[in-house]
C-alpha cells in the first residue's frame, strides 16, 4: 500500500515523487522505461532554467535518480487498469497489482485514439497486455500492434509460448523483433469478427486471427478512469492541480499547453502537495 502512486515517469511525474517524499509519503512511480521517454531522446535542452544545453537523458537521468535516492519505488510497467474500492485504488500494472490512496496522473499528452472495433472487441479477443493473456492463445493465430522495443519483446513472448503471430506497427524495421516473427508496416487497423475477434484489416487487407494484442506505450486516463473530465483534449484541472475525481490531480503536458519541462516540474510539485494534503485531512478526519 503507498500513500501516493503516481502514473508517469517524465518530469512532471518525478518532480511529484521527490516532493511527495521530502514530506513523508510513500509513493510509487509507474511507467515505461525512462529510456522510451521523449525527453530522454532529445540531444539538447537549451531553456531549463540552472542547466542550459543540457540533454534530454543526462536531465531525467538525474530527476530520476534524486527520486531514487529520496525513496520512490519505481513500476516500469504499463498500467492497464485502475478501480477504486475501500477507500483505495487498485492498480493493475501488467501482472503486478499496486494499492494506492491517492494519484497522480503525469503520463504526458493524453492520446486516446482506438482503432476501429478495439472497444466492442476489449475482452472478447482484444488484449493490452502478452504477459497477461498470452496463455489463452497458445497455439492460435494472434496479431501484435506495437511501435516500441518493450512491444516488441512482448511479440516475441508470445511466439515462445506457442503463439501465430503477425507484428504491425507504424515505424520502420524490426527492431528487437524475432526473425520468425512477419512484420508489416501498416496505416489503418479494424478489428472484426461476430462474437469474438476474428480477423482484421489491415490498410484494407484481410488478416485471419483469433486475437489482437494493442501494446500501446501506455493506456489513456480517460480509458483507465470512467468519468475524469477532459477540457479541449487534455485533463481538466485547477490550480491545485486537482481532477473532478477526489484524490486524483494531474499534472505536466496531460494538462495542456505549453509543453514545457518547466512548467511540467512545477505542476507536478503542485499536484504533490494537494495530494499530501488531502491525504493528511483523510487522516485527521
Amino acid at each position: 500500500m503507498y500513500d501516493i502512486a503516481v502514473l508517469g515517469g517524465g518530469p512532471a511525474g518525478l518532480a511529484a515523487a521527490v516532493s511527495a517524499r521530502v514530506r513523508s509519503k510513500t509513493v510509487a512511480v509507474i511507467s515505461n522505461a525512462m529510456t522510451e521517454n521523449g525527453l530522454y531522446r532529445s540531444k539538447l535542452v537549451p531553456n531549463y532554467p540552472g542547466v542550459p544545453d543540457i540533454s534530454g537523458s543526462a536531465l531525467l537521468e538525474a530527476m530520476h535518480a534524486q527520486a531514487e535516492k529520496l525513496g520512490a519505488g519505481f513500476v516500469e510497467k504499463r498500467l492497464l487498469s485502475a478501480v477504486y474500492g475501500n477507500g483505495q485504488w487498485y492498480l493493475g500494472a501488467e501482472d503486478e497489482m499496486i494499492e494506492a490512496r491517492a494519484l497522480i496522473l503525469a503520463g504526458g499528452v493524453v492520446r486516446s485514439e482506438r482503432f476501429a472495433g478495439e472497444e466492442k472487441f476489449l475482452g472478447r479477443g482484444v488484449s493490452y497486455c502478452a504477459t497477461c493473456d498470452g496463455m489463452f492463445f497458445r497455439e492460435k493465430h494472434v496479431v501484435v500492434y506495437g511501435e516500441t522495443a518493450a512491444a516488441e519483446r512482448e511479440a516475441n513472448y508470445l511466439r515462445e509460448i506457442g503463439c501465430i503471430v503477425v507484428y504491425l506497427s507504424r515505424r520502420d524495421g524490426k527492431g528487437a523483433l524475432a526473425d520468425t516473427i512477419p512484420f508489416l508496416r501498416m496505416r489503418t487497423l479494424e478489428v472484426c469478427g461476430e462474437e469474438t475477434v476474428q480477423r482484421v484489416l489491415v490498410d484494407g487487407e484481410t488478416i485471419q486471427c483469433d486475437g489482437v494484442f494493442l501494446l500501446r506505450p501506455s493506456v489513456a486516463p480517460v480509458d483507465l478512469l470512467p468519468g475524469l473530465a477532459l477540457e479541449e483534449g487534455h485533463i481538466a484541472v485547477n490550480r491545485a492541480m486537482e481532477t473532478n475525481l477526489p484524490g486524483v490531480y494531474a499534472a505536466g503536458d496531460c494538462t495542456g499547453k505549453p509543453y514545457q519541462i518547466a512548467k511540467a516540474v512545477g505542476e507536478g510539485q503542485v499536484a504533490a502537495l494537494s495530494a499530501v494534503a488531502w491525504l493528511d485531512q483523510r487522516k485527521d478526519g
